[in-house]
């Protein structure tokens, strides 16, 4: 590990350990910007830890610097320590799951939200953060995005309220690439995307977003959100009012096909 470490946080022992191992290199910043195919100014922000490294940069750095996986390894710290704390359980949860089931009233889903729209929310939300803070969210919330990509990835179900496509968030164009990746995603063999419709009135779903998660052999778990924090629910009394508080949102959502004409109709009526 660097001997210059100048933070105790993960994030300033792992810029520390970037420096040190293209120092022992004879390598500039400019120089392993070329071998891993990034910009020189963000190896030079995540070397001094303004920026959150994609777990793809971690894995590009320790192929050019022989490193033997240990960028690869401290991402995993990195990337957690950018959660609150209230968050990092459930993102741990969220890794181990074999299926998520997702009701989401206001805003799209984070394991489907593109990184324009991630940024665009965060923008809004935390209007006095710095744009170093802002960016070193998004990549965290994208970096959440891998479990999609494994070779066996949780079965995801999805439900969104209408407003979530007629909402601006951003401009324009981030919301037909947002509405996009939906359609896309939505032709998954293994995600199952619906839209609650707003001709349903008042329904169970208005009280809330929340996400049920499935293992392999542990019992459900619940996660509720709220402006402030978040909350991890276990007790199996309250994971199965909130299992049949989505049945009775999944049943009365349009279906998949349904939903992905809607959303098809929404992008280029209303964003393009």
């Amino acid at each position: 590990m660097a001997d210059d470490v100048g933070s105790s946080s993960a994030l300033g022992l792992f810029a520390a350990e970037l420096r040190h191992a293209r120092a022992a290199r004879g390598l500039t910043q400019e120089a392993l910007a070329d071998k891993i195919a990034y910009s020189s100014s963000l190896v030079g922000m995540i070397e001094t830890g303004r920026r959150i490294p994609t777990l793809d940069l971690a894995k590009r750095c320790d192929a050019a610097l022989e490193t033997s996986g240990v960028l690869t390894r401290m991402h995993k710290l990195v990337a957690t320590e950018a959660y609150p704390s209230w968050f990092r359980p459930w993102v741990e949860l969220e890794k181990a799951a074999t299926s998520l089931r997702s009701w989401q009233p206001m805003i799209v889903d984070g394991l489907l939200q593109t990184a324009d729209y991630t940024r665009a929310l965060l923008r809004a939300g935390r209007p006095y953060d710095r744009d170093e803070k802002i960016d070193q969210l998004v990549t965290a919330r994208m970096d959440r995005q891998a479990i999609l990509e494994l070779d066996e990835p949780p079965k995801l179900w999805v439900v969104l309220d209408e407003s979530v496509l007629t909402r601006l968030v951003g401009k324009p164009e981030v919301m037909a690439a947002q509405l996009d990746r939906l359609i896309a995603v939505g032709r998954e063999s293994w995600v199952t995307l619906q839209v609650m419709p707003s001709a349903v009135g008042a329904h169970p779903g208005l009280l809330g977003p929340f996400v049920l998660a499935s293992f392999d052999s542990s019992p459900d778990i619940a996660y509720l959100d709220n402006v402030l924090t978040g909350q991890v629910v276990e007790r199996a009394e309250d994971v199965a009012e909130v299992a049949g508080l989505y049945d009775s949102i999944r049943a009365e959502a349009l279906s998949p096909r349904a939903s992905a004409d809607l959303i098809t109709h929404v992008v280029r009526t209303i964003w393009t």
